[in-house]
């Protein structure tokens, strides 16, 4: 399956959360919803050295990695090392507000700069080969006119190329406002992104902010091409994931139940602890498996507490499994 297919639905590149163990844990539960990495600066990449932070599993396929940067030529440099990689796509985060990537010149401020990201991203398409190079952005920033500003935007990008974004329906706004508060107090504009589906047909648009479950991507799908979730495929990832591969993407659900999830995951916190690494490096991605079901609070608990043992092992899981199969009965 293509990957522009399995952006249908996609797990959106959080910050501290979609590292490589949350995407192994998202990988259980559905084998075709696209996921992302974190953001990784091209500079770290380029000029930092730190390979490392292309690490990723092939087991995690379809994943995309995103970049952010503004420097074309080394987003071209970075592009080509991911592509060396395996990376299925690569995505240019211009929709981040927070103070350190405005202070990079990346991020949300790009949408100030259109030209400026129309040659990142015609720079990024020339390294990358075959593999997509796609965008996520706002609908614009501070006192931006979002009906102006968006149109304007995603016909410089599509001229220089790109022809799949995610768009987050709100605006960012750059002064006054946390990441936390840009995630939440911006008022969300579907309507406007809707229009950009109708008015940019030959370009393959998702939506993104305030997606809370599989009925909501479902109705999202009727007006577009496709649907990112972000916190709510995190802290409610069976209700995200667990039926997205039936009702989605049309395939057989390739985990039956959240149990199953939890034990199949098992081998990698066992790989991870072995390598030297701490349970909860794994087990903090897990903690929202059951919420909202009988148990939900004992799981939380249990993986927390264990997590912090000293000299804690994947024992911790089953035991944690064990307290919700319990309270279930």
């Amino acid at each position: 399956m293509p990957v522009t297919d399995h952006a249908r639905l996609s797990v959106a590149p959080m910050m501290d959360w979609t590292d490589r163990h949350c995407r192994a844990f998202h990988r259980v539960l559905s084998r075709q919803v696209l996921l992302y990495t974190e953001m990784v600066t091209s500079a770290a990449l380029v000029r930092g050295g730190a390979v490392e932070l292309l690490d990723f599993d092939a087991a995690e396929h379809p994943v995309a990695l995103q970049l952010g940067g503004s420097d074309p030529a080394e987003l071209a440099e970075a592009t080509a090392m991911a592509v060396a990689r395996g990376y299925a796509e690569v995505n240019l985060n211009v929709g981040c507000p927070s103070d350190r990537v405005q202070s990079g010149c990346f991020g949300a401020v790009l949408m100030e700069r259109p030209a400026l990201v129309a040659d990142c991203v015609a720079a990024m398409i020339a390294a990358a080969g075959d593999v997509p190079v796609t965008v996520k952005c706002r609908i614009g920033v501070d006192d931006q006119d979002p009906a102006t500003v968006l149109p304007d935007f995603l016909s410089r990008i599509r001229d220089a190329g790109v022809s799949r974004v995610a768009i987050h329906a709100r605006k960012a706004w750059l002064q006054g406002l946390s990441p936390k508060e840009n995630r939440e107090v911006p008022p969300l504009d579907y309507a406007l992104v809707h229009g950009m589906a109708e008015r940019f047909e030959n370009m393959h648009l998702s939506i993104n902010g305030g997606i809370a479950s599989l009925d909501d991507v479902a109705t999202q799908l009727g007006r577009m091409d496709g649907v990112m979730v972000g916190r709510a495929a995190y802290h409610d990832p069976a209700a995200i994931l667990l039926e997205a591969d039936s009702r989605i993407f049309g395939m057989p659900d390739s985990c039956p139940d959240r149990a199953t999830a939890a034990l199949r995951m098992l081998p990698h916190l066992e790989r991870h602890i072995d390598g030297g690494g701490k349970p909860g490096h794994v087990t903090r991605h897990m903690l929202g498996l059951f919420a909202g079901l009988p148990g939900a609070r004992a799981w939380r608990r249990t993986l927390s507490e264990g997590a912090a043992r000293p000299g804690a092992g994947a024992e911790i899981l089953t035991e944690a499994l064990a307290q919700v199969t319990a309270q279930a009965a």
